[in-house]
């Protein structure tokens, strides 16, 4: 069903999400890992574009994660890690790096 045309969906509260994950994206410790991405990218010499090439996403794909808006799942982490030139465990070690190590969801 179609939404009226008077209604906005920014004006649409969600009171019902629940607290753990969702707001999760938007921690420090998410804004961390972001961070840190665009680092690994900056010390493999790439631009987003290079590495949106190398992974077959596009560029604003690389953007997102590296804003905090989109989280990487185990699967993309491998593919980027790869091309990168790093092992995925190493990208992982430096994404974590800053994560307390008592951090909960």
């Amino acid at each position: 069903m179609p939404l009226p045309p008077n209604i906005d969906l920014f004006d649409i509260e969600f009171v019902d999400l629940p607290q753990g994950m969702a707001g999760a994206i938007y921690s420090d410790e998410q804004q961390s890992v972001a961070r840190a991405f665009a680092q690994a990218r900056s010390n493999a010499g790439m631009k987003q574009v290079d590495l949106a090439n190398a992974i077959g996403k596009h560029q604003s794909y690389v953007s997102d994660i590296e804003r905090g808006q989109r989280r990487v799942d185990v699967l993309e982490l491998f593919v980027i890690a790869r091309a990168l030139g790093m092992k995925p465990t190493q990208l992982y070690e430096h994404l974590t790096s800053d994560i307390p190590v008592d951090f909960k969801l």
